[in-house]
């Protein structure tokens, strides 16, 4: 085998299946659970795939865009964590429960 395909790393499309596998797990965990935890754990897994995704465009020829866009899209993603959990916490203080199928309207 040719040394220098082995230094290369993984190409664009090795990236591409990573980031599609784990949007699909996300995908497949906000459809399927319902502990709101488990949900926000899942959209974060969604969040992390394209994050993947810009910045294996980035480093295969995009540019320093992808990874700036990259850097706002992670600390937006620090920020809704802070707000879910808050939600989910308001959530369990005044149901005692957090099943996503009981928690149907948050009015009074």
């Amino acid at each position: 085998m040719n040394p220098s395909v082995l230094a290369a790393g993984p190409g664009l499309e090795a990236y591409l299946l990573l980031a599609a596998a784990l949007f699909s797990v996300g995908l497949y965990g906000v459809l399927t659970r319902k502990n709101l935890v488990a949900i926000l754990l899942s959209v974060e897994l969604m969040a992390n795939a394209a994050n993947i995704n810009l910045v294996a465009f980035s480093h295969f020829g995009g540019g320093i865009l992808p990874q700036t866009i990259t850097l706002f899209t992670i600390a937006l993603t620090v920020a809704e964590v802070a707000v879910g959990l808050a939600i989910v916490i308001a959530v369990y203080r005044t149901r005692s429960d957090i099943d996503a199928d009981r928690v149907a309207s948050l009015h009074g």
